[in-house]
């Protein structure tokens, strides 16, 4: 299975791009787009291969971040 993860453009440096995800801050290629500082962008193996919507972005870290507090109280039973 593939995912994209949403991530927030924080900082770019040519065709790289120093990106959010939620607090955890890593180093993407974002040569496939036209990303700017402050957009949010799908990453998949270390690269943006899509720009998208704050709204769209913001609802899928909020999916996620359900599914990892679901799964760690699974553990814990």
């Amino acid at each position: 299975m593939c995912l994209a993860i949403p991530a927030k453009v924080v900082k770019i440096d040519e065709e790289h791009a120093t990106v959010d995800y939620g607090g955890t801050r890593r180093i993407a290629n974002i040569s496939l787009v036209d990303a700017r500082v402050g957009d949010y962008v799908l990453i998949h193996a270390g690269f943006a291969i899509q720009i998208i919507d704050e709204e769209d972005a913001r609802e899928t870290i909020n999916i996620f971040r359900e599914m990892l507090s679901n799964d760690a109280s699974f553990e814990e039973n």
